[in-house]
């Protein structure tokens, strides 16, 4: 990454002030200004979200928000209430509350001195979700978004549930935000009211996971904040942008669809993460493409943004299966938008002799009787971390489904869309989980996903009404698989590969399930991109001086998978270590690691368990502002076939002392999962 420090306009920041909220609240903000912006107005772009702006977001907002600033932007990056140094509670995400505050800040940002009254909101994940809603309250300043790795639809597409089917990543970002909540607001900026605010924090710490498992089918709760419901209520411009290793690319095609306003489309082949400093490379100019964007939309500026095509998909080459890959070749293709004329559905036929082309039928039925520990090789739901976090070499997991091979291509095929699936089907229970995988077979006979597709069964023809299965009888059954760039080298083969369960994806089922595919017509509708590719149309990345910081322990993420011979049981234990930093413009140093432990046995799935424990350590070590405090996070999870049985724990100790304990412990009926 090329880091820029000329810009057309010095910059002054301001670490740290407050914005005052209606109800008395006020929200810490970081705000960096082009010089001269008090005698001449400028547009501004926020970002908000709780991941606090001191240390949590740091070394993103180093390489971002000056960067704009010096291209002639105010730029304001916002806590969320209850997170970093602003005050109140944070009790939920997106709430009603959250949304209200966001609109309050786009009016005070609007009416300072240094504004002229345009705004943009840009933002990832959490900064992305709220960008999407806020448009869809038409606040008057706001005339354009960038949204990334986000979703138009929270039940259908967070890390919630996935195909009506409860992810662990439920769990796993209940846990991570109980502690990321309990983090300490900094003393050297709130002064001695630091251990009284803390100590709120603490002792009104949501249970998130209990409020997320009570909603187990598409209700009102993921309603809210969907801008899905209504996508004409956005009137702001919208450039949304993704990532191929990450989680929330589905979005992308329904927003390019269904939104009415100016738009625009990007994914990569990123995890999640900012695309200037994202992996698999190529990393691109990301902030140069923003930048053309706030021109133009902000600005008023002919940067020729939006006379390109509105799609622009980087085509992933077929690699040996790795659970990260430092780079993916490839070529970048573009389309008028979504759906694309240069999209063609290409059909398959899954039989008896495997993956054929064209209309054929199973003429035997195939029993998908996948152990409840299959799945181990899926890789997380979303890649965060730059861990080694994507889908590993597929054999295993292949070895409890029913497989259909097509022959070796002869030429390259590029798929570019959502693959889709019709079966025909039988569950012998009153429920069951389907997942099919469409896997690369390479010519030494390793096997690569390509993308997946899950379902459950009660939820097949409306996720939010249940209708279990009765056993035994026939079911239609349609799946969409995950949106994918990716193209299939000339001698590789591909695979369809079907299974019962997916664990430590998904939580299992009630009970083991088989599944019976039907003598019949079983499909496989695969999207070919049929266009040309072009020339690498981002420049090279480029970003503001990074923070500077010291590294106290590196980060080091593992993923392993470990199987107790005598009981079948499979676990596998997740390390998602951040390292350790002291942030040397202040001295505050942190440090953060996660270890997270599931547990499934082949046959029972009441031995399912869950275990996740986050570990975090703040403080400043010299001088009349030295503390230390540290906060330990837990949660566990396991089941029955009626309840969930769910426990956390939180325990923090100010310079080695307990200041504060709290468990829960309660039960959620099981439902729809």
């Amino acid at each position: 990454m090329h880091v820029k420090h000329d810009f057309p306009h010095a910059v002054r920041e301001i670490p740290h002030l407050e914005i005052p909220l209606a109800d008395g609240t006020r929200l810490a903000a970081r705000l960096w200004l082009p010089e001269g912006a008090e005698q001449t107005p400028v547009p501004a772009i926020l970002e908000y979200l709780p991941y606090r702006k001191r240390d949590g977001t740091v070394v993103r907002d180093e390489l971002t928000h000056p960067y704009f600033a010096g291209h002639g932007y105010a730029c304001l990056r916002v806590d969320i209430r209850g997170n970093g140094e602003s005050e109140g509670l944070m009790l939920d995400e997106y709430l009603a509350q959250e949304q209200a505050d966001g609109l309050e800040v786009i009016d005070w940002l609007a009416r300072q001195p240094w504004c002229n009254g345009r705004v943009g909101m840009m933002g990832i994940s959490w900064g992305g979700f709220n960008s999407l809603q806020l448009a869809a309250h038409r606040p008057e300043p706001l005339k354009a978004i960038i949204t990334l790795c986000s979703t138009d639809d929270r039940y259908a597409d967070d890390i919630h549930y996935k195909g009506g089917n409860l992810l662990l990543e439920n769990l796993g970002w209940a846990a991570t935000m109980l502690s990321f909540s309990a983090a300490v607001p900094d003393p050297a900026l709130v002064g001695d009211s630091w251990r009284e605010r803390w100590k709120h924090r603490l002792d009104n710490m949501p249970l998130m996971a209990e409020t997320w498992l009570n909603h187990q089918t598409r209700d009102a709760y993921w309603r809210h904040g969907s801008v899905a419901v209504n996508y004409a209520d956005i009137e702001a411009a919208v450039y949304c942008v993704g990532g191929w290793g990450d989680a929330y690319k589905n979005s992308i095609p329904r927003l390019m669809e269904q939104l009415h306003g100016p738009k625009k489309a990007l994914i990569g082949p990123w995890i999640h993460k900012y695309p200037h400093f994202a992996v698999p490379d190529p990393a691109i100019g990301f902030l140069q493409e923003a930048l053309r964007w706030w021109d133009h939309w902000l600005k008023g500026e002919e940067t020729g943004v939006m006379d390109e095509p509105a799609g622009t998909f980087y085509l992933q080459d077929g690699l040996p299966p790795k659970p990260m890959h430092r780079e993916r070749p490839g070529d970048w293709v573009r389309t008028e938008g979504w759906p694309s004329r240069h999209v063609e559905p290409h059909r398959y036929s899954l039989t008896d002799a495997g993956l054929v082309e064209g209309e054929a039928e199973l003429t035997h039925p195939r029993i998908v009787n996948s152990p409840l520990t299959a799945g181990s090789q899926q890789g997380e739901y979303c890649a965060i971390w730059f861990g080694p976090d994507l889908p590993a070499e597929q054999s295993r997991d292949d070895a409890y489904a029913q497989v259909f091979d097509g022959a070796p291509v002869t030429e390259p095929v590029s798929i570019l869309g959502k693959p889709r699936v019709r079966l025909r089907l039988a569950s012998d229970q009153a429920g069951g989980q389907l997942t099919v995988r469409l896997n690369d077979i390479g010519p030494d006979g390793r096997v690569a996903m390509i993308t997946y597709g899950v379902l459950n069964l009660g939820l097949r023809e409306d996720l939010g009404r249940l209708d279990p299965p009765t056993p035994g009888e026939p079911l239609d059954v349609e799946l969409e698989l995950d949106m994918v760039g990716y193209r299939l080298p000339a001698g590789h083969r591909l695979r369809v590969s079907v299974s019962s369960a997916n664990f430590p994806l998904l939580w299992p089922s009630r009970r083991r399930t088989a599944l019976t595919l039907l003598p019949g017509a079983q499909r496989l509708e695969l999207p070919v991109f049929h266009g040309e590719t072009v020339a690498n149309p981002f420049a090279p990345p480029e970003s503001a001086p990074p923070a500077r910081l010291e590294t106290l322990r590196q980060p080091a993420p593992r993923r392993t998978v470990q199987e107790d011979v005598a009981s079948g049981a499979v676990t596998t234990i997740v390390e998602d270590d951040l390292g350790a930093v002291r942030l040397l413009d202040h001295g505050l140093w942190v440090d953060q690691h996660c270890r997270e432990t599931y547990t499934a046995h082949p046959e029972d799935a009441d031995l399912a368990r869950a275990e996740i424990v986050w570990h975090y350590r703040a403080g400043r070590d010299e001088g009349e502002g030295r503390f230390a405090v540290e906060v330990d996070s837990r949660y566990w999870l396991s089941a029955d076939a009626d309840t969930f049985f769910l426990e956390a724990e939180q325990v923090a100790r100010d310079d080695g002392v307990e200041v504060h304990r709290r468990r829960w412990k309660t039960e959620v009926p099981r439902g729809a999962v």
